[in-house]
């Protein structure tokens, strides 16, 4: 099963660029068909994890993928599921 990471931690503090990055990476799975993206914002204060969540519950971001699955082992990281 092929899979993209994105790793927020350089970017934590610059809420512009996360978007941007959100939204290059959701679009890449779409046209590479790609079933799986591993987003990691780190645990830290939650503040990033729940700008990530805002983002991808938005309707235009949401009709795009399957599910959010937040990993109940590690508290700083989301997988989005993609079914094309």
């Amino acid at each position: 099963m092929a899979k993209i990471k994105l790793d927020l931690h350089d970017i934590f503090n610059k809420g512009r660029s996360i978007d941007i990055e959100l939204n290059r990476v959701v679009e890449e799975a779409m046209q590479k068909r790609i079933s799986l993206v591993e987003i990691i914002p780190g645990k830290g204060s939650g503040q990033l994890k729940k700008h990530v969540l805002r983002f991808l519950e938005q309707p235009e971001i949401k009709k795009l993928y399957h599910r959010i699955e937040k990993d109940d082992k590690n508290f700083g990281r989301i997988f989005l599921h993609f079914r094309h």
